[in-house]
């Protein structure tokens, strides 16, 4: 009967660390004044798939499969609160920059009934339909069961999670500014 080996205690995980160096996917990338920057973009990369993947597999789980991870994410944000929104307030909080992506998950998500058109004044809103709410709460509990319990069984401080959280939204305003001044060169 074999058992598994314990994680690794800190000190070990800095030794390794030290030992294996940043661990990247582009050490061309990692070679310049910030390495530790390579190694946040690989592992933002795996934390992307993995939570793109998760959204698909438990949105299938609560009923409502073939949606893609934009379908998914639009879904919840119009779910947000109950109240309608307007594409471009879709666009601005998932930071989307093109909106026909938007607004072509809005007519795929309309198709299945799971949110509905309507107006304020000019311009057209979304709305969740019960069928909507009924889907993401269904993912809320399979959230729960699956995920926040395991994420809770790592002993991770919230308050930490939330500092990194913050950390990743004032980066991904680096890379917004660094983007938008690569366009103009």
């Amino acid at each position: 009967m074999s058992t598994s080996a314990p994680p690794p205690t800190k000190p070990q995980a800095e030794l390794a660390d030290a030992l294996l160096g940043p661990i990247v996917s582009s050490g061309h990338l990692a070679s310049g004044a910030m390495p530790a920057l390579s190694e946040f973009e690989f592992a933002l990369s795996m934390t992307v798939h993995a939570f793109q993947r998760w959204m698909l597999r438990a949105m299938t789980s609560a009923g409502i499969p073939d949606l893609t991870p934009v379908d998914v994410l639009v879904l919840h944000n119009v779910n947000h609160r109950g109240k309608p929104k307007r594409l471009a307030d879709i666009c601005l909080v998932l930071n989307i920059e093109d909106t026909y992506v938007v607004n072509y998950a809005l007519k795929k998500l309309e198709r299945l009934k799971l949110i509905k058109s309507g107006r304020k004044g000019k311009e057209k809103t979304v709305a969740i339909t019960p069928t909507g709410e009924d889907a993401c709460r269904r993912y809320a509990q399979i959230r729960e069961q699956l995920l926040v319990k395991s994420v809770l069984a790592l002993g991770m401080d919230p308050a930490r999670l939330s500092d990194i959280a913050a950390t990743m939204r004032s980066l991904s305003g680096q890379y917004d500014q660094a983007a938008r001044a690569a366009a103009s060169l």
